[in-house]
Order: structure tokens, then C-alpha cells, then sequence
């Protein structure tokens, strides 16, 4: 990859978690689509379900629950087997967060504003 594409693809990359992270899930689900084009392997199977957890997240807030239970499971499965992958994101926090939100999800308990999956950056080391 040429320097400028991988400028390229940083700078979409953090809009994309922006717009996660800003509640934003249609443009979110759009915007991680755009970077999902351009993987493969492991990588595009997190990228997917990311994409997952916003639309289940945008059915949440439509009212779908049933739709945002089984989208938000499809993405727990799909990057809870990955969490080794670096893509400078904490996936560990991020399955731990989606795991307690399935699980109210499928309680049927009630939901509020810290129970909303966030995408963290990882601090990179130094040495």
C-alpha cells in the first residue's frame, strides 16, 4: 500500500469509529462497509461484524429488538473469535460490553445509555 492510501484508510477508519462512537449507526454501517470493501480475511470478518453491532444497534433504536438481539449476536460471534486482531481498536472491552448488552437484550432488561457498544483506541506503545 502506498503511503497515501494508508493515510487514506487511517482517516476512514477513525470517521468510521467516530460515527460509532457518536451514536450515528446508519452512517457508521456505511462508512465501515466503505473499509469492508477493501479487506479479507480475519480482518474483514471484524470489520463485519462491527457493521453488524451498528445495524443491530439502529433496529434498537427503531424499536426492532428482535432484529437488534439476532444482528448483535451475528457480531459478538463474529469478532469474539478474533479479538487477537489488531486493528488498533480494544476488542476485548468491546465483546465484554456486547456480551452484557446481548445478554439484557435477550432478558428482555432494561437498557440505558452506558449499555451502548463503544469502540475504544488502543494506546500504542512505545519503546
Amino acid at each position: 500500500m502506498r503511503e497515501e492510501d494508508i493515510k487514506s484508510f487511517e482517516d476512514i477508519f477513525l470517521e468510521a469509529l467516530n460515527l460509532f462512537n457518536k451514536q450515528k449507526w446508519y452512517e457508521a454501517h456505511d462508512a465501515f462497509e466503505d473499509i469492508w470493501n477493501t479487506l479479507d480475511g480475519d480482518e474483514r470478518q471484524v470489520i463485519q461484524g462491527i457493521l453488524q453491532v451498528s445495524v443491530s444497534q439502529f433496529h434498537l433504536s427503531k424499536g426492532n429488538f428482535n432484529g437488534a438481539t439476532i444482528l448483535m449476536g451475528e457480531g459478538l460471534g463474529r469478532i469474539k473469535s478474533r479479538t487477537n486482531i489488531d486493528l488498533g481498536i480494544d476488542l476485548e472491552s468491546f465483546c465484554k460490553c456486547l456480551e452484557t448488552l446481548l445478554r439484557k437484550l435477550q432478558y428482555k432488561e432494561e437498557l440505558n445509555e452506558n449499555d451502548k457498544p463503544y469502540l475504544l483506541i488502543k494506546e500504542k506503545n512505545e519503546f
